[in-house]
């Protein structure tokens, strides 16, 4: 037997159209290492980021000069904006070493403009860079705790510009499921319409669903707030059973059922080895000693076992008879795909 569906929460399954973040992204310096920075004649960028800087705060470097720096990394800074963001907000960023840097602990940040897909400004980053981790060298002996390449900068971004988000447009939004199920998108609808009453939802396919809002953002913003509250009792998933072939790694949803079929499981070894032999010739014999190899095959067949598996069996009654014929999950691998082949199993076969 499969397991009931629960109720939850409209917020789990669906997210309104439009309310989503950005990835900002920007390139910058972080300076004040110890010594650990990004080795300059194998970073030259590091190298003309900082002469860029350099003149742009007014101090021109003679023609000809080398840099030879050791406290200065190059980086790039990521982030997320979230939705309805505004000026003057901070966000958290991360900082990643893009050289050669051995490490970005005790670094500060210098100001650093945070762009989003667009090309445009949104944020500007600076700070110390906090790194969890620590190293140390000596002699080429070396330890190392953790990623050193990479910090973190808490409320170290200021949003500059915020993303214009149409809200209610025409007092309609959309809905989008996670996943398209039109099972489930009919219930939504029929969730939505006994709470606020008929006519306030409409699915437009198995994924968005339309829904009308009361006039005027703060009657707007506390429907969304209880429509996002109405529980929902989604569709069943459908069967599904993903295999990592690398790691032998198998994931089943309870969904997953099989037809009566029988399943054979055994064994087979081949043991190749050589046994080294020397000969010795008797003493003033003249003879010389002769290494000799002899070769040895061991054959090792277990006995196979058949298996029984009844239509209709569920996810656990798969489990415990695939384990009770001792299959490894290698072995499983080949079983469910030799099942899926059948036809004896009912559910979509996922090979990642």
């Amino acid at each position: 037997m499969t397991g009931i569906a629960q109720a939850e929460r409209l917020k789990d399954l669906a997210s309104v159209q439009g309310v989503r973040q950005n990835q900002l992204i920007g390139y910058g310096l972080v300076v004040g290492l110890d010594g650990s920075g990004d080795q300059t004649t194998q970073t030259p960028f590091t190298v003309q980021s900082v002469a860029s800087m350099l003149k742009g705060m007014g101090v021109n470097l003679p023609p000809g000069t080398t840099l030879q720096l050791k406290n200065v990394a190059a980086v790039m800074v990521t982030s997320s904006l979230p939705a309805f963001a505004q000026p003057g907000q901070l966000l958290d960023v991360t900082v990643s070493s893009m050289g050669n840097a051995k490490s970005i602990r005790g670094g500060t940040l210098l100001m650093t403009p945070l762009k989003g897909a667009d090309g445009q400004i949104y944020a500007m980053a600076q700070g110390n860079v906090l790194v969890s981790g620590a190293g140390a060298a000596v002699n080429g002996a070396k330890a190392q705790v953790n990623h050193l390449s990479v910090g973190r900068i808490s409320s170290g971004a200021t949003v500059e510009r915020a993303v214009v988000s149409v809200l209610g447009q025409d007092n309609v939004i959309r809905l989008e499921l996670n996943d398209t199920d039109f099972s489930t998108a009919s219930r939504v609808v029929d969730a939505i319409n006994q709470h606020f009453g008929n006519g306030t939802a409409a699915a437009l396919d198995g994924r968005v669903i339309q829904v009308r809002t009361p006039i005027g953002s703060n009657d707007r913003v506390a429907f969304l707030g209880a429509l996002e509250s109405i529980s929902v009792n989604p569709a069943q998933t459908a069967a599904k059973v993903i295999m990592n072939a690398r790691t032998g790694s198998i994931v089943m949803n309870q969904a997953v059922m099989l037809d009566p079929c029988a399943v054979s499981h055994g064994n087979l070894s081949v043991v190749i080895k050589n046994e080294t032999a020397v000969s010795q010739p008797a003493p003033f014999s003249k003879g010389k000693t002769v290494i000799t190899q002899t070769p040895q095959i061991e054959i090792k067949s277990e006995p196979g076992q058949m298996m029984l598996v009844k239509g209709g069996a569920s996810l656990s009654d798969v489990v415990k008879a695939l384990n009770s014929i001792g299959a490894t999950p290698q072995d499983l691998l080949a079983i469910l795909q030799a099942m899926k082949s059948s036809g004896a199993l009912r559910a979509e076969l996922e090979i990642i």
